[in-house]
């Protein structure tokens, strides 16, 4: 997944999750569904740690390679990767494993009515400010 904070990203995923049946789904969002994100959420509230970020970014790396090594029918990265460094170890580990990789963008980064409705229904508080400096280092 690519796109910036608020664009749809989990929410395309959610559906096409649903998409697979009540058994994929459920498999799928055990045991393939990886977000950086999720490691930020400390008793069922998001709480961004700027200085964590590294960190657990690494730690969901690592988590979709192992799903990929134990051979799970399909897995996901549900993060922005606005820069190709970021989504490049995901794809080359899936690459590298056997699986077909999708890059799916959502919405238009570079788009100003974009970015306001990113910034207004992004669950992180996210501002419009911040939004635009993300769009601005996407690399397409």
């Amino acid at each position: 997944m690519r796109g910036l904070p608020g664009s749809g990203k989990s929410y395309w995923v959610e559906q096409f999750i649903v998409s697979q049946g009540v058994e994929q789904a459920i498999h799928i969002r055990q045991y393939g569904l990886f977000s950086t994100d999720s490691y930020f959420y400390q008793q069922g509230k998001y709480r961004f740690i700027p200085q964590k970020l590294a960190q657990y970014h690494q730690a969901n790396l690592t988590a979709f390679i192992q799903a990929l090594a134990r051979n799970e029918p399909m897995v996901i990265c549900d993060n922005t990767n606005i820069a190709k460094w970021e989504f490049i170890a995901y794809e080359a580990a899936a690459k590298a494993l056997g699986y077909k990789v999708n890059l799916v963008l959502v919405g238009h980064p570079n788009d100003d009515k974009h970015q306001q409705l990113c910034a207004q229904r992004n669950q992180h508080q996210v501002s419009l400010v911040h939004i635009k400096k993300m769009a601005k280092l996407f690399e397409q």
